[in-house]
């Protein structure tokens, strides 16, 4: 038996990797000290390592699995070993390890797992979970190449292991289509090709198409040779750097169906993957048409040779287009299968067809051929036909819109990704090979200088004697074609589209060949089209296009899309002209040609660590050319067609765009948003602060941020567009369940604030107390110079009928604040900011407001009428109690007992009585305050104290809200009436800030009525010591046991400043008490001097029975300026 001995000191596990090999097994060291082994005081253990062929019969018999397992062996020394084995069998016997350990049970965690089903080494330690790695780990859930399989978590390992192995692996991710797929192949259902068959073969009948032999020619004719050459070279170099391209990003990761819509979409995302996808699947369509038509040409010049005209030459072609679109569209439902054992057969006849053509070119030519132009190889109709002699409205990039799409064929493979064996290797590799060999192929027909451009087709137009010829090869030749100067002739490469079948040793062969090359290249076409478009239905990102998503038989053929390409394809083969056809076709190709280009160059440019292809032959500058050519030839072919294109694209990638398809496929464009916001972080730490570039960034302390939606809304309203905005929560309670519970809920509520289209980020951290969790909040939030800079929170309303140490923490994050230079807004609304209490648990005896009850909660949030709607549906669950100890802002209790009433279903109170829409109606209505239009009406601004210009910075920038636009500034300050006011308006207008009115209050400083001071005295009654009252001794122990409490001196002392609080409450009655919003000076407690019990009493009958109110300090700096 191989033993793999490793040493490890006492009470300590040593780890380590190494290759596995059984004949050294016994010389493996961890170390690199030869005596390692050498003290037997070491302990040891030994892992056996079992062949799953092994013949231990009596484990096998009765139990399948019984070859997966593993003998781990400790010891003292080697001589006396306790051997402890994990049989699948047997599991339940080891509850325990020997050092006390147990081991963990979960949905996650496989014990038996192996490589390969033949040796099996779990673990390089012992009472581990740690799995080794695995391919199965790292598929996506869905997969149909492979069960996904979940690793033990992090958490799983760290925490103590649980006692009993119960499960095996968790295995998710296969369901739906993706089980039924998985089924199917391994019923041998599914048929994939190889990189010959699959991809060479008909990128190679794709590009050899109908312009090989029907318009190659034509194109020479026209350009020349020269130019012809450079026409085939230019295609040639657009589609060999998107090959490049094409290669780079098909081998960077596993590849499915949906060809160049697949690998453009995963690159840059549903936006440009959506809008090229449709324009990709639709150009493919139009081919079939193309080489339909091209076909069908072919046919009616047939039936004209042979006088069999049925109607005219334009209607044979649709009527031939129509019937053979129909043969077609059978051998694609037919299934993949036929459709591949056609394009070989195909490809058969296409090969001898082309040799057919050289071997014609060197058969010496006869009278009948001479006539028609045909003179075998001459150096004098070489140089005749290398310049350019374009007629008609014919030009350079005219002939190459033409000619381009010859070379769109290079797609036709990674058209059908999905039923390739192995994408990653085949779509290089049969790609470039295709191109190769079919760009020798059309250079070499290029120069065949065989034929001249005019030809009579009449054997007696032969040279007269003495006739000059002017330089004509044909003449020179012994033929008199000049007359084609002032008449059209039928034949010469300018006006005969069968040349090729003229040449050729065998011209039915040729014929044969054109049928082969057009209607391999419409089949592939036909194929392609409803591939790429279903893998676009798949993917939902046009959900009215959904229908076409669903697929049949054992290869998920696309019958709908099949029956779409063919009535696409029918409506343009009845335009019955293939030079019409050609140039729509070639600006959608060229677009996604160039996004193919431009998604090599992005991902590179991106520098993700996930982009790592294994075709190393790519170069991202080169990729960046190629996109820019691409888009260069689609204005130089058709200027108005690539202006159509390029509108048709942006139309689809705004609505794309404006859906947002809930996918997340790791684009580049991803990937560039960060290092893009990296930089522009580091860049902006370079950047010194200037008190004019100053603006609010808040931190929010809502805890979730659905359960506090009008806090979050009004810190939104000065902090959208302008500034950084942190929802923030606080978890306390045991620290286990609160990092559970605050990493689960984490993307969740993120994902709420982007739905509603709340521009904030949402963070959590778990701490003792309230206070420590806030005090990290304030220390470590943001990033750079991108971090927060005023605290934000609700007035603790039930601070009355909290505990001491409540109360401590929430004064705690005041002070807390101001020691680390923080501004305060502290935020009071008549109802409260807490909507915990109208949360409705739908026949669940759990909470789980964070993601079942989201889009509840946002219901709540939006429209406060639909509580009443819905309430009577629901199980109606009181959950003020639950929240009892949540007072303190952005806090979520997650106490034991808390928990335990969560567990316990019985101990539910179902409340079938209370009506919660009328219970909580005015609750929500205040919620939903901010939301609303405020209409005409007033910001009256306290200024009391200067606190460097915050408290007037906020409600500025409200007023250039929509919502709070109609409202005009009112600014009320404190002191003498005639000396103050002229200098306030002088203030106010050299910050250049709008305001309707300037109120100077002259009697600030008067004692309160009776009756106000009497309601302040009973409301700190409770919270009063009343220490003068008794002796010393007494007093004292009463300050040791309620140091919490407020003296007789305390209030003696602050009694002037609790007269101005207290003052200050009438006045906001008098004058603001129908204004929209009340921006108030926040008064400043000393550390240690004023206990929290005081202050949270002046806070309180500050803000009493008023509009919402905003009581604000700022950190004593300036962030107002006059200077420019």
């Amino acid at each position: 038996m191989p033993a793999i001995d490793v040493a490890e000191t006492s009470g300590e596990n040593v780890s380590g990797t190494w290759p596995y090999n059984p004949k050294n097994s016994q010389n493996m060291s961890m170390n690199n000290s030869p005596n390692v082994f050498s003290d037997p005081n070491l302990n040891r253990f030994q892992v056996n390592v079992i062949n799953e062929n092994n013949d231990n019969t009596t484990h096998a018999q009765g139990d399948p699995d019984s070859q997966h397992h593993e003998e781990t062996s400790f010891a003292a020394d080697s001589n006396n070993r306790l051997q402890i084995s994990y049989r699948p069998g047997n599991r339940e016997g080891y509850d325990n390890f020997p050092n006390g350990d147990s081991t963990k049970t979960g949905g996650s965690f496989h014990p038996y797992d192996t490589h390969n089903n033949t040796y099996y080494l779990k673990t390089f330690g012992h009472n581990t979970m740690d799995v080794v790695p695995k391919i199965d780990y790292y598929r996506n859930s869905g997969s149909v190449s492979g069960v996904k399989m979940n690793r033990p978590s992090l958490m799983e390992i760290h925490e103590q292991l649980s006692k009993v192995f119960d499960k095996f692996a968790k295995v998710d991710g296969i369901g739906g289509d993706a089980e039924l797929n998985k089924e199917e192949e391994l019923k041998g259902g599914f048929v994939k090709f190889g990189w010959v068959k699959g991809v060479l073969v008909r990128c190679m009948l794709n590009i050899w198409g109908v312009m090989l032999f029907i318009r190659l020619s034509w194109i020479i004719g026209q350009a020349g040779i020269g130019l012809g050459v450079i026409v085939i070279l230019l295609a040639v170099l657009v589609t060999c750097i998107t090959g490049l391209s094409t290669s780079a990003i098909a081998t960077n990761g596993f590849v499915r169906g949906g060809g160049a819509y697949y690998l453009i979409s995963r690159s840059l995302g549903p936006e440009f993957g959506g809008s090229i996808g449709l324009i990709f699947a639709f150009a493919n369509a139009v081919a079939v048409a193309m080489y339909v038509v091209g076909f069908a040409e072919t046919v009616v010049e047939l039936l004209k040779s042979s006088n069999a005209i049925m109607v005219d030459a334009t209607n044979d072609i649709r009527i031939i287009g129509a019937i053979t679109v129909v043969i077609l569209l059978g051998i694609s439902v037919a299934g993949m299968e036929w459709e591949a054992k056609a394009q070989v057969v195909l490809l058969i006849i296409l090969l001898v067809a082309i040799v057919n053509f050289f071997i014609g070119t060197v058969i010496p030519s006869n009278n009948e051929k001479k006539a028609r132009g045909f003179f075998n190889y001459q150096a004098s109709i070489f140089a005749e036909n290398f310049g350019p002699e374009f007629r008609g409205d014919e030009g350079f990039f005219s002939v190459f819109a033409i000619f381009f799409p010859a070379a769109t064929g290079i797609l036709a493979g990674a058209n059908i990704s999905g039923d390739l064996e192995d994408p990653q290797d085949a779509i290089p590799k049969g790609t470039m090979l295709a191109i190769l060999l079919t760009t020798i192929a059309y250079l070499a027909v290029a120069i065949s200088a065989c034929v001249v451009r005019d030809a009579t087709g009449n054997v007696n137009d032969t040279v007269v004697f003495g006739m000059n010829c002017n330089g004509s090869s044909a003449c020179a030749l012994g033929y008199d074609f000049s007359s084609c100067k002032t008449q059209t002739c039928d034949y010469g490469l300018m006006n005969n589209f069968q040349v090729m079948s003229m040449v050729s040793g065998f011209g039915p062969l040729i014929t044969a060949g054109i049928f082969s090359a057009t209607l391999s290249s419409a089949l592939a076409s036909l194929v392609s089209a409803p591939k790429v478009f279903q893998a676009l239905c798949k993917d939902n990102i046009y959900r009215a296009l959904h229908f076409f998503a669903k697929g049949y038989g054992k290869n998920n053929e696309p019958i709908r899309g099949y029956v779409l390409t063919f009535v696409i394809a029918m409506a343009f083969i009845l335009i019955a002209e293939l030079n019409t056809i050609a140039p729509i076709i070639s600006n959608f190709f060229l677009a996604s040609y160039a996004l193919i280009n431009f998604s090599c160059f992005h991902a590179s440019y991106a520098k993700s660590p996930g982009w790592r292809p294994a075709f190393r032959y790519y170069n991202m500058w080169i990729s960046l050319f190629g996109a820019v050519l691409c888009c260069a030839v689609m204005f130089v072919i058709n200027w108005w067609a690539a202006l159509i294109t390029y509108a048709i694209e942006l139309f689809l990638y705004i609505y794309v765009t404006y859906k947002k398809p809930e996918v997340n496929w790791g684009s580049s464009s991803q990937a560039l948003y960060y290092v893009n916001a990296i930089d522009s972080a580091l860049d902006l730490t370079t950047v010194d602060e200037h008190v004019k570039n100053f603006r609010p960034q808040c931190l929010v302390l809502t805890g979730a941020p659905m359960i506090r939606p009008a806090l979050l809304d009004i810190a939104h309203s000065f902090t959208k567009n302008n500034g950084l905005c942190m929802c923030c929560e606080v978890y306390t309670g045991p620290r286990k369940l609160c990092v559970t519970e605050m990493n689960s809920g984490m993307a969740t509520k993120q994902a709420w604030l982007t739905k509603n289209k709340r521009k904030a980020f949402y963070a959590a951290v778990a701490a003792d107390s309230f206070r420590d969790g806030v005090k990290s909040l304030l220390q470590a939030s943001g990033l750079g110079r991108i971090r927060p800079n005023t605290l934000v929170f609700g007035f603790k309303k039930n601070w009355r009928h909290s505990t001491a140490a409540q109360v401590e923490n929430y004064m705690g994050i005041i002070h807390d604040a101001f020691d680390f230079e923080f501004g305060v807004i502290i935020v009071r609304i008549s109802q409260g900011f807490d909507l915990s209490q109208v949360l409705q648990v739908q026949g669940m005896s759990k909470l789980n407001y964070i993601s079942d009850n989201s889009n509840t909660l946002s219901c709540f949030h939006n429209n406060s009428s639909c509580l009443k709607r819905n309430c009577r549906k629901f199980c109606s669950i009181s959950l003020r109690q639950w929240f009892s100890t949540c007072g303190s802002p952005g806090v979520w209790p997650t106490t034991p007992s808390l928990l335990g009433f969560l567990r316990e279903e019985d101990s539910i109170n179902t409340i079938s009585s209370m009506h919660m829409g009328e219970f909580n109606q005015r609750l929500l209505e205040a919620s939903t305050q901010f939301k609303k239009k405020q209409g005409k009406g007033t910001i009256d601004v306290w200024w009391l104290f200067d606190d460097g210009g915050l408290i007037l910075l906020i409600p500025y920038i409200l007023t250039l809200r929509k919502k709070w636009k109609d409202c005009k500034l009112r600014i009320f300050t404190g002191g003498k009436i005639f000396f103050l006011i002229f200098r306030m308006a002088s203030l106010l207008s050299k910050f250049r800030i709008k305001f309707a009115d300037i109120n100077i209050i002259g009697d600030i400083n008067m004692k309160p009525s009776k009756e106000s001071w009497k309601f302040f005295e009973e409301m700190i009654e409770p919270y009063r010591l009343h220490e003068s009252c008794k002796d010393l001794t007494t007093a004292e122990k009463l300050k040791r046991e309620a140091p919490w409490k407020i003296t007789d001196a305390e209030l003696e002392a602050f009694k002037e400043k609790s007269y101005r609080q207290v003052r200050l409450n009438e006045l906001l009655q008098e004058h603001s008490r129908a204004a929209n919003l009340i921006v108030l000076s926040l008064p400043v407690a000393r550390k240690g001097i004023v206990s929290d019990y005081l202050y949270m009493a002046w806070l309180e009958i500050l803000s009493k029975n008023l509009p919402p109110v905003l009581l604000v300090r700022g950190n004593h700096k300036n962030v107002l300026t006059f200077y420019s």
